[in-house]
């Protein structure tokens, strides 16, 4: 008849005589969307239910069920909690076992059933979450009973099943259990709530094209049922009215694990538990800040280095395991549909960022290793260095003291190792690197908006925007905020925070962000100062220390303080990181943002402005300011009157650019991952140690995962930020560095390795989370790589000596066999000894040197303008602004067009997505027609020909659109 439907063919109204009459029940037939055969959760109908009930059995069975879940269908929790103020309530109501298949816990024998089990004790009910408390005789101990009894009788209001677990039978015979299970009937009412997609139809859109690589990629893949553990459907938003078109074989699958533990939580959250101080309070967060219950979470469904011995457990924990979050595992992909399963999307969407920004990376390690490469093998052939330790030139430029009074004369060519060392970083491949990882990052955020937007479809995540919309408001808002508007477009009351009261709350933010902005500026300049300050200090040492004569070449004054300098910085950092951390949370809190993504956000852009400014103030400093605010001999300039300003090496300050850059990437990354991987196998082991030595059958599965770390809701705002604020250090300074890719991609396949098994085996399973993007970073990185392009023309224009050296090679070079040669002694001017000031002039001229060099551009003495800035100083200025309008806009007009040629969305996603739009709106209208037939086969008066005919019409209507 559908098909009939479909050709146009005017309906026949007398098929209602071949039709069950209306006073007969019709008989059950399956739905012809639902294809046999199938192995899947979705769809398995070789599976038998758990309950031994069938499905229409238990939607009748479920009757009374759904009376005491609500008197309406479409009541939700909140309004059942609402409700049912006004009944009486004689305490936590008790799950009725009698009459019913399910077994009562006096039934079952305990001591007989495993206690690394996912169920209940009847071994049928699924546990999808558990809380835990301590039974402490305190001052708020009745208090905190209290609160349980009516939070627990409030979600067993809600539809929810509850079995606690007594004390004396947990391991350290001091902590209760309370088990949930979330019914059927609560999983489809608030599936619907929540909007949740659920499988229609098989994917009928031929795969793509296999690549012709596959075969040499062959050794990276991972099998087939670990990387697509479910087949492809599409998928529609899950409806209790329209039950009858989703793939339902099997009720208790139908609903993965991550789906049931996150209905829950949405429970969880909003369920009151009483009244204080003539407020309503609710949500499971506040119970655990007051210490009413210790833990909430759910459970992973095995132990990790083995199976389940339970059947019906699919071991996913233990396939993420052994395929995923083993070290000896890097070189393979990731199983991605696997973890968004086993973890939700959001956690899914992070190691899909991060493996794919990895991949990104090993082309941009390659060329930079290839540009080191280029710098070393032409080490010897740099002119500049050869000049530098030659001794019939270096060694007869005598330099100017580089601190007041206690510094000497020194030699140039003292200098020649580190001057060979900066040729590794500062040639003509710094140049080329530069403009490369500017076109690179563009790419990067291009495909992954490709990669995201397959990812988004794949995952059923295309209109997750207009379900956050439907979504309600944060529960800490709904608590905290006592007045209440009308919404404009809903019409509906809801809560609200007043314009001066969110303005008070931002002055305090704000002068808090500031305040430790400033804070980080202020220690920034401590460190200037220590290394003004100790400069003289090393420099006086390494004279005077005969051990440290043999490596005086290598272990220069100036790189002896730029490296513990970076050593103290980076000890700040983590100090200030610490305590800022806190701060940040607390002034979020302060502010009541009104959703979780306005959380996130306000959050993610307070930690990253100060870790920007934390981490990359003292490259910044070294970068653009060092050696460029010296003054000269005759009249240097000073801090605060009383520290001369730092000189940058006669070679340039690239090189300390790269040591500063190198021990802050390199120390972060290695405390990032002591952090993350030590730390938390420290705790776990310490929690365990007693466990240890009890027998495996009575440390339960819910005692094994209490035991573990939790894993909060920032855990994942951590790592997305420790990945941007390396993705600075790989953009924004590069040009001084070209392995610092390298180093990153090194730490990167770590990274992935380490996350996967701190979160697979030494945290709690976190709940699950849907993302369809990386939020706001996306934003961030898009700032970062269009910042990167002006600090990168500045290093190569201010910060590397190219500019100098080209402006010599082009205009001012007197030998034309080897153009180079004469560069050092072109770039170092002359002073008289005789113009030191007393505050300058050093304490012993033992060899009476009449005159001394400078690195500058200025007239020698006896010139008419005396000390003053040559011509050629201002040609190289000229020179490098040129430079760096000229590179900035050739970058920005390839990285603009390189954007503009790639499409955010491939082609064959858009043919998907508008596939299953077409095939949702085709098979909602044929079960319209369906229904409608029904009722004119009953005598509905009100079903009507011209209704008939108005659904098929708009039917035909959207399909040829």
């Amino acid at each position: 008849m559908a098909g009939r439907l479909l050709a146009g063919t005017p309906p026949d109204f007398r098929f209602c005589s071949a039709q069950t009459s209306p006073a007969q029940p019709s008989p059950a037939r399956p739905s012809p969307l639902r294809p046999a055969g199938s192995a899947h959760a979705w769809a398995r109908p070789e599976a038998p239910l758990r309950s031994g009930r069938s499905r229409r059995q238990r939607k009748g069975g479920g009757a009374a069920t759904m009376n005491r879940l609500g008197r309406r269908a479409n009541e939700t929790l909140i309004e059942m909690a609402l409700s049912a103020d006004g009944e009486e309530c004689n305490g936590p109501e008790t799950i009725s076992t009698a009459g019913s298949e399910i077994p009562s816990s006096s039934e079952i024998d305990k001591r007989h059933q495993s206690k690394d089990s996912i169920f209940f004790r009847d071994g049928v009910r699924r546990i999808d979450f558990v809380l835990s408390y301590v039974d402490d005789l305190n001052k708020e101990w009745e208090k905190k009973l209290e609160r349980r009894k009516e939070f627990e009788s409030n979600l067993q209001k809600a539809g929810l099943e509850l079995e606690t677990e007594d004390k004396k039978e947990s391991e350290d015979g001091k902590i209760f259990f309370v088990k949930i299970h979330a019914p059927w009937e609560v999983l489809i009412t608030y599936a619907e709530v929540l909007n949740i997609k659920v499988p229609i139809r098989e994917n009928d859109i031929p795969p793509m094209v296999e690549n012709p690589l596959d075969c040499v990629l062959f050794p990276l893949r991972l099998p087939e049922k670990v990387m697509h553990p479910e087949p492809d459907y599409f998928t529609a938003p899950f409806s209790k009215d329209k039950q009858e078109l989703y793939l339902i074989n099997d009720e208790s699958t139908f609903f993965s694990p991550s789906m049931r533990n996150r209905i829950v939580n949405y429970i969880l959250t909003r369920c009151p538990y009483g009244t204080e101080e003539g407020k309503k309070k609710f949500g499971i967060k506040r119970l655990l800040n007051n210490g009413t219950y210790t833990a909430a979470y759910p459970l992973h469904d095995c132990q990790y280095w083995k199976k389940a011995s339970d059947p019906n457990c699919d071991s996913e924990r233990y396939t993420l395991y052994m395929e995923w979050a083993r070290f000896l595992r890097f070189y393979k992909e990731q199983p991605l549909d696997l973890i968004r399963k086993y973890y939700g999307e959001k956690i899914g969407i992070y190691f899909a960022w991060l493996g794919f920004y990895t991949e990104m990376l090993f082309l941009a390690a390659v060329v930079g290793l290839i540009c080191f490469l280029y710098g070393l093998f032409t080490m010897d052939e740099n002119m500049s260095s050869k000049e530098i330790c030659d001794p019939a030139i270096g060694g007869e430029i005598i330099m100017c003291p580089l601190c007041d009074r206690d510094c000497e004369y020194w030699r140039l060519n003292t200098t020649c190792e580190s001057s060979q060392y900066s040729h590794l970083f500062d040639n003509v491949a710094t140049l080329f690197f530069a403009i490369f990882m500017g076109i690179w990052v563009t790419l990067f955020l291009e495909f992954w908006k490709r990669r995201q937007a397959r990812l988004k479809y794949e995952w059923d995540l295309v209109d997750f925007e207009e379900e956050q919309q439907q979504l309600q408001l944060r529960p800490e808002y709904e608590a905290k905020c006592t007045q209440k508007k009308k919404n404009p477009v809903t019409q509906e009351m809801e809560p609200y925070l007043p314009l001066t009261s969110q303005a008070v709350r931002f002055c305090i933010s704000g002068a808090t962000v500031l305040f430790w902005v400033s804070l980080i500026i202020a220690s920034m300049i401590a460190v200037i100062v220590y290394r003004l300050a100790v400069y003289a200090a090393f420099a006086s040492l390494m004279e005077n220390t005969q051990t440290l004569q043999p490596i005086s070449g290598l272990l220069t004054p100036q790189l002896a303080t730029s490296v513990t300098a970076s050593c103290l910085n980076f000890v700040i950092i983590m100090v200030l990181n610490f305590f800022y951390e806190r701060i940040a949370i607390w002034i979020t809190d302060m502010e009541i943002p009104r959703t979780h993504m306005e959380y996130e956000n306000r959050l993610t852009m307070k930690m990253f402005l100060f870790q920007f400014v934390n981490y990359y103030s003292s490259c910044f400093y070294v970068a653009f300011f060092k050696g460029k605010f010296v003054g000269y001999p005759g009249a240097y300039t000073y801090m605060f009157n009383r520290w001369r300003n730092e000189e940058c090496d006669p070679a340039g300050c690239l090189i300390e650019l790269t040591t500063q850059l190198t021990i802050v990437m390199a120390g972060k990354q290695i405390w990032g991952n002591i952090q993350e991987a030590i730390v938390p196998w420290i705790c776990n082991w310490w929690g365990r140690r007693k466990a240890r030595n009890n027998p495996e059958n009575l440390y339960s599965r819910w005692e094994q995962d209490h035991d573990l770390q939790t894993f909060g809701a920032l855990g994942l705002f951590y790592e997305y930020l420790e990945m941007v604020i390396q993705f600075g250090f790989i953009t924004l300074f590069v040009a001084s560095f070209p392995l610092a890719p390298l180093l990153a991609l090194m730490n990167n396949i770590l990274e992935i390795r380490v996350d996967s098994w701190k979160l697979t085996t030494q945290f709690r399973r976190p709940v699950a989370a849907k993302a369809h993007s990386i939020g706001v970073w996306q934003e961030i990185l898009n700032g970062m790589a269009i910042l990167s392009v002006v600090t990168n023309a500045f290093i190569v224009a201010f910060t590397s000596d190219m500019i100098p050296r080209l402006v010599y090679y082009y205009a001012y070079s007197e030998s034309e066999d080897s153009p180079m040669s004469g560069y050092i002694n072109n770039s170092l001017s002359v002073f008289q000894i005789s113009d030191f000031r007393p505050r300058n002039e050093p304490k012993e001229n033992p060899e009476n040197f009449v005159i001394c060099r400078y690195r500058d551009y200025r007239y020698p003495p006896g010139h008419e303008r005396k000390y003053l800035h040559t011509m050629q100083f201002w040609h190289i200025l000229a020179a490098k602004l040129a430079f760096i309008i000229i590179m900035e806009h050739v970058v920005f007009i390839v990285k603009f067009f390189v954007a503009w040629m790639i499409p955010d969305v491939p082609a064959d996603v858009k043919a998907k997505i508008k596939r299953e739009k077409y095939l949702t709106q085709k098979i909602l209208h044929e079960y319209e027609l369906e229904k409608l037939k029904e009722r004119l086969c009953q005598g509905d008066k009100r079903a009507t020909e011209k209704e008939f005919i108005a659904t098929e019409g708009r039917m035909e209507l959207s399909r040829a659109i």
